[in-house]
């Protein structure tokens, strides 16, 4: 592959909801920048991201194809993290939808220009207009149709340019030729000109005082305010087409070309850990070379690769780069491009272009590469925070080290995976963003390295504490010849009212009746009694333990009889005082659609939740509440469902409080 410096080079990530046909705009876009019917084959675009760069009118547009269900939002972020551009697809059967939504808010979030592709315009009962007015309700005067179609006979025949005021028809040998806007067609054309006018008026005060006097504007003004403002994330231009037919893709690979930004009109900045001064790295290729390692892909034949954008320089095979984080030199001995699946050699990559690594050892994702001479480290993107957890084991007890390898293997490819060991629960536990991302992390463990994963309910780490008083003793005594043990406490137990801590020990021992020498003993059996609650074995916190009498003998006591006899005397003690089952409780928060919150409320209920508060907050709901941990497993899933999507939540461990059935 060709070298192509900054100005030629377009990052574009591909969102919407999943289903809305990005996969098959890029094929689309892709088979006609090679003038053939070659199309992207990996099907797992779906979960994972892809780059595939397409060459058009001497440019490189490297598009980040992502997953459209937002269970793989590590997969978004990091595609998004490095994207200076986007196009949100919009099926035109099903309009907007909750995911062009929340793809609209990550633009929003990461100020990305956007450009917006409505699909499926060979269907004949498809409204554009449809689609264009509820962006423009969602999102107002920004929203500005480039073109939108003609049809006849039922087929989609052509367009309307609606800058240019002229009609293009498509031939049979997928030329275009012009025509004039069709009788049919004025009235639509009327309702996008008026609405793109008055989105370019809106770009300044003088086109804006210009439009209320009536004045046209030229195509030549037109398009100069729209490359400015789409940049600006101030216009977002509105395109169609059919990735069936791939019809309006030369128009959308043209528009990325003029309107979409290259690299260097975006900021990096990073920082000199030596100096502490920002680096300006800006995608500029005359600075000190520099990188960012934003995904990790791990392939079971081919091995390691390792995605980087170049923030700064010109970065060529035989380069050596620096690691500052771990003080490592990293050695380029061959330089790559992605293409889909399939990784392609290249000499050189300029500041702004999407490159791959492989097979380097230690190196991670979210790690910056810079000169020695020169360190930089960039800000780590940021990830989402995984709260569904499943428990975990393989399905062939033999496959135990196998699959911990594996599950490695891809949580260093998914950000938004993690292994944890929970000792206390004697299980082993895995994150995910739901169990719709767990499942298919269970998938993936069985077709590409070959073992199966089992997923289950985790268990819930319980506690167990007293709500009466008890007063008892324990005499250890035995005789065993030579030396025997002797050890004897009175103690009293009561509630501490402590519930972050497992006991309390005190000791009002008057007279001599135990040794203050054996009291550090007494005090470990305490320890120890407290990690095994007599109901079900879960440890005991929020208790207080008095010594206050008790006696020794001057040869047979030690302090191990002490111990013991400490151990058992609270063992006795916990069962007399009112021994109850404490849950642990979850502070949780969710944020919902106004209109979805009645059944987000229901449900919670249903789950023992305890509602704290409701605040709104830009067009949602915010909910919080304390619900047992017991009851979590699958809300996620659930809240999915009654919300179409559009509910998300979190939490964070809060206190334990007496278990409440009821």
């Amino acid at each position: 592959m060709k070298v192509f410096t900054t100005d030629k080079i377009r990052n574009v990530v591909v969102l919407g909801h999943s289903g809305a046909g990005k996969t098959s705009l890029v094929s689309a876009m892709n088979g006609i920048a090679t003038a053939s019917k070659q199309r992207m084959t990996e099907p797992a675009a779906t979960t994972q991201m892809l780059v595939q760069p397409i060459l058009w009118d001497d440019h490189k547009i490297n598009i980040l194809d992502v997953p459209g269900a937002f269970d793989f939002v590590g997969e978004i972020e990091e595609a998004v993290g490095v994207a200076d551009a986007a196009i949100i697809v919009i099926s035109g059967k099903n309009g907007v939808e909750n995911g062009t939504r929340k793809a609209w808010a990550m633009c929003e979030k990461y100020h990305l220009p956007r450009i917006v592709y409505v699909s499926d315009m060979d269907i004949d009962d498809v409204s554009f207009k449809n689609v264009v007015l509820g962006l423009q309700e969602l999102y107002g005067k920004c929203i500005a149709p480039f073109h939108f179609p003609l049809r006849e006979n039922e087929e989609f025949v052509g367009y309307v340019n609606v800058i240019q005021e002229r009609a293009k028809r498509w031939q049979s040998d997928g030329t275009v030729v012009k025509s004039e806007v069709p009788e049919y067609s004025m009235e639509n054309l009327t309702i996008y000109r008026d609405a793109l006018m008055e989105a370019v008026a809106e770009t300044s005060d003088e086109f804006l005082d210009r439009y209320f006097a009536g004045e046209t504007f030229s195509e030549n003004e037109i398009r100069q305010a729209l490359r400015v403002n789409v940049s600006e994330c101030t216009i977002v231009p509105v395109l169609m087409g059919s990735n069936t037919l791939e019809r309006g893709m030369y128009t959308l690979l043209a528009d990325i070309i003029k309107y979409l930004p290259s690299p260097d009109q975006r900021s990096a900045v990073g920082m000199n850990p030596l100096t502490q001064e920002l680096f300006e790295a800006n995608y500029n290729f005359a600075k000190a070379k520099s990188a960012y390692v934003f995904k990790t892909i791990m392939d079971p034949f081919i091995g390691k690769y390792s995605l980087f954008k170049v923030m700064s320089g010109v970065i060529k095979a035989d380069d050596v780069l620096y690691d500052y984080a771990k003080t490592q030199e990293i050695r380029i001995s061959k330089l790559y491009v992605m293409n889909g699946a399939k990784a392609e050699e290249v000499e050189e990559l300029h500041a702004g272009d999407i490159g791959a690594l492989s097979k380097v050892a230690g190196l991670a994702t979210q790690t910056s590469l810079s000169s020695k001479a020169t360190p930089v480290l960039y800000p780590p993107t940021v990830i989402s925070t995984p709260y569904c957890a499943m428990r975990y084991y393989a399905a062939d007890a033999k496959d135990d080290d196998k699959l911990t390898q594996s599950l490695l293997k891809l949580a260093e490819e998914d950000r938004t995976l993690r292994v944890e060991n929970d000792s206390e629960n004697r299980q082993t536990l895995v994150r995910g963003i739901s169990e719709q991302h767990l499942q298919a992390v269970a998938d993936r463990l069985k077709t590409k390295y070959n073992v199966e994963m089992k997923l289950e309910p985790p268990k819930v780490a319980y506690r167990e504490t007293v709500r009466g008083n008890a007063d008892v003793e324990y005499k250890h005594k035995k005789q065993s010849g030579g030396h025997g043990q002797y050890g004897h406490v009175k103690i009293k137990v009561s509630p501490s009212g402590d519930l972050t801590t497992a006991y309390e020990f005190e000791e009002t021992v008057v007279g001599g009746a135990v040794p203050k020498n054996y009291f550090p003993a007494v005090e470990k059996g305490i320890a120890e009694g407290v990690l095994a609650g007599p109901l079900a074995g879960y440890p005991v916190v929020g208790i207080h333990v008095n010594l206050y009498d008790g006696s020794s003998h001057s040869v047979d006591s030690s302090e191990a009889a002490f111990k013991t006899a400490a151990a058992m005397a609270l063992k006795d003690a916990l069962m007399k005082a009112d021994p109850v089952l404490l849950e642990p409780i979850a502070s949780l928060q969710v944020i919902a659609p106004e209109d979805k919150v009645g059944d987000v409320m229901g449900e919670l209920s249903k789950r023992r939740a305890k509602i704290m508060g409701m605040n709104p907050q830009d067009g949602v709901q915010v909910v919080d509440a304390e619900i047992p941990y017991a009851t979590l497993y699958g809300l996620g899933t659930v809240l999915h469902s009654i919300t179409g999507g559009e509910a998300s939540y979190s939490y964070e461990f809060l206190k334990y409080e007496v278990e409440n059935k009821g």
